[in-house]
């Protein structure tokens, strides 16, 4: 069985919204029993000129029209019309907010040389570049962690769970330290104003983000007390047929990053999308929010 004819504008185009086009047209595993087929069609709306390789392979599937450097500005819940920023209006049966999050404070200089724990997807890459250090220093490594709150939390125990011995500090350092020229390590420390430093393996930086809730706010959202787009456990917000996924929303007190994987958030929407099932993270029924 099929899906009514829908149409799907999607604002954002990071790994969750990409996550979510791939689960709609079919491309992640088995559709979850019960689920209809989609048979809509689907535009993302990118704010980047750039066009990665991944976005480009699901630009073309027939159902997908990726629109480059078209960042969604406004909403019109009442008329179902998202606007861009060059004035361009996309009418939508069913919207997803996909705005990510960004860095609350200015980069530390020298970060590109160490890692970055932002969200859950984050782990996969940690571990990676782990194995490799490992192997290069022949060791346990030590890692240097910056950062407070639930994203450094979450990255201290994805070190100590890959077999670092994690040392975290809640200063904010001046500059990550690289390697010297040559070295497979990335970075060797940080360096703090005072001139005093911390040294290790490998540094990752876990520091606050900030949801992007601009787009949100234009359409009268409701946002949570971290100041993220307020969603029920089936990820759909406070405004019928407008649906948030990855580090722009929040769930529980807690930014989605953090708490699903982009694959899992988007299965999860995507059963609401197709079905209108108020479906819980946890496997009950939500009834805080009616889905679309």
């Amino acid at each position: 069985m099929s899906s009514p004819s829908l149409h799907i504008v999607i604002a954002g185009a990071g790994p969750a919204a990409q996550a979510l086009v791939r689960r709609l047209a079919g491309k992640t595993g088995p559709r979850p029993q019960g689920q209809p087929a989609f048979a809509g069609t689907i535009t993302v709306l990118s704010n980047r000129d750039e066009c990665p390789e991944s976005l480009l392979e699901l630009a073309e599937l027939p159902q997908v029209s990726v629109r480059f450097g078209q960042a969604a500005s406004y909403i019109d819940p009442a008329a179902k019309v998202v606007t861009t920023v060059d004035g361009m209006d996309f009418p939508y049966d069913q919207l997803v907010i996909a705005t990510g999050s960004a860095p609350a404070l200015p980069p530390v200089t020298g970060a590109y040389c160490g890692l970055n724990y932002s969200t859950i997807d984050d782990a996969d890459a940690i571990g990676e570049a782990v194995k490799d250090i490992s192997r290069v220093v022949g060791r346990r490594p030590l890692g240097i962690l910056v950062g407070t709150g639930p994203a450094a939390g979450q990255a201290e125990a994805v070190l100590r769970a890959r077999g670092v011995r994690p040392v975290r500090t809640t200063l904010r350092p001046a500059a990550v330290v690289p390697s010297q020229a040559g070295s497979p390590l990335p970075a060797t420390g940080i360096l703090f104003e005072d001139g005093s430093s911390m040294n290790g393996d490998l540094v990752v930086l876990a520091e606050e983000r900030t949801a992007r809730t601009d787009l949100a706010a234009s359409a009268g959202l409701e946002l949570a007390h971290d100041g993220g787009i307020a969603v029920g456990r089936d990820l759909a917000t406070s405004v019928p047929g407008i649906w948030a996924i990855g580090d722009a929303a929040s769930c529980d007190g807690l930014r989605l990053g953090l708490l699903l994987s982009a694959e899992a958030s988007a299965m999860l929407c995507a059963s609401g999308l197709l079905s209108g099932a108020r479906i819980s993270v946890f496997g009950g029924v939500d009834g805080a929010r009616a889905a679309a």
